[in-house]
């Protein structure tokens, strides 16, 4: 039985025989009984292990229910991951996308299971620091890898909209904010004129994850290396140093709290220091450097802030799915005091 794994959950129960006749029908050398459980975790698209005729699989789908029209877009996950297979990038193999609802209920797409380690804890307690050091210097070369594609070599050109990309994503998740605000944060007051009159000078485009993360990438069962980037569900065409700085929130978050490590002995644990990580990706994509980091940290608290501010509004209106997701709402004003800190700051990082 594969870890993180337990019996479907009764809302996400599907008819799987159903399933088997279309992966008899669409995968090739498809054979055997289909067993399927479902991956632990809050995923906003329940996943699945399916084995079958020795072989494994993972299937996401669209969860049940009525959704918001562009909500859980497996298609574009299925899309994305397709296409930066075909040129090497460290994704599971895709197999089929149905969008047939009829099938199990809502649209799905099956992948390969790939094997390794998932580590939530970004400190990464459980290994040596030489190990540590050797994950951070992988998961910058993926981050970097995946700024560098040539997303229009690669079929996505239409997969967003290209510039403009942090006016855009500010208006959206300040309207997300006020929908489901709750309190008065007034670090997030603060944030909300700011962020918009101090974008930096110049824009560019690349395809971006949007979630990029050590907890969504498989580390190597026994090396130290990224083998498979997951979570594609948020990835478009955007600003790469929003992922870059979404990446380095560790840096300026508690461990005790936030899932981060700042304040810890870095050299001890064998992680690069911030300046170093950012450092190495300018190295990796050709920058001389990044002006206004504060912006870019900044506003990726910014952002999962004004999520988390959602997820509470969930919890007081009693539709939160998420066990966890009463100390994930309360995130939101720790998140914004600790963004509005940092701009405060105006750290010169790499400059």
């Amino acid at each position: 039985m594969i870890a993180q794994t337990a019996e479907v959950r009764d809302a996400h129960r599907f008819d799987v025989g159903a399933l088997e006749r279309y992966l008899r029908a669409h995968v090739e050398g498809f054979s055997g009984a289909v067993e399927v459980r479902q991956f632990r975790g809050g995923q906003s698209n329940p996943t699945y292990h399916v084995s079958a005729g020795g072989r494994e699989y993972v299937l996401r789908r669209k969860p049940p229910g009525k959704l918001l029209p562009s909500a859980h877009a497996v298609d574009r996950e299925y899309r994305v991951i397709t296409a930066l297979g075909k040129a090497g990038f460290p994704v599971p193999r895709t197999f089929a996308l149905c969008e047939d609802d009829s099938v199990i209920g809502t649209a799905f797409y099956v992948m390969d299971c790939v094997h390794g380690r998932i580590f939530t804890d970004p400190a990464i307690p459980s290994l040596t620091s030489p190990e540590r050091r050797s994950i951070y210097e992988s998961l910058i070369d993926v981050l970097a890898r995946l700024h560098t594609a040539d997303w229009q070599t690669l079929g996505l050109a239409d997969f967003g909209r290209p510039g403009n990309y942090f006016a855009r994503q500010l208006h959206r998740w300040t309207q997300q904010y006020r929908a489901s605000e709750t309190e008065k944060i007034e670090s997030m007051e603060r944030l909300i004129p700011w962020l918009p009159e101090h974008i930096p000078a110049g824009d560019e485009t690349t395809l971006v994850h949007g979630d990029f993360r050590l907890g969504n990438v498989i580390i190597h069962a026994t090396e130290p290396r990224v083998v498979a980037v997951l979570d594609w569900e948020l990835s478009t065409l955007g600003h790469p140093l929003a992922d870059l700085g979404y990446n380095c929130m560790p840096y300026h978050l508690a461990e005790d709290s936030m899932e981060g490590f700042e304040g810890g002995n870095l050299a001890e644990l064998g992680i690069p220091s911030e300046e170093h990580y950012v450092a190495a990706y300018c190295q990796r994509t050709g920058r001389a450097g990044i002006e206004d980091w504060s912006f870019y940290v900044g506003f990726a608290m910014f952002r999962l802030a004004a999520i988390a501010q959602g997820i509470m509004g969930r919890v007081l209106e009693g539709t939160a799915n998420d066990a966890n997701a009463r100390q994930r709402g309360e995130r939101a004003r720790p998140l914004a005091d600790t963004a509005w800190a940092v701009i405060s700051a105006r750290t010169p990082l790499a400059r």
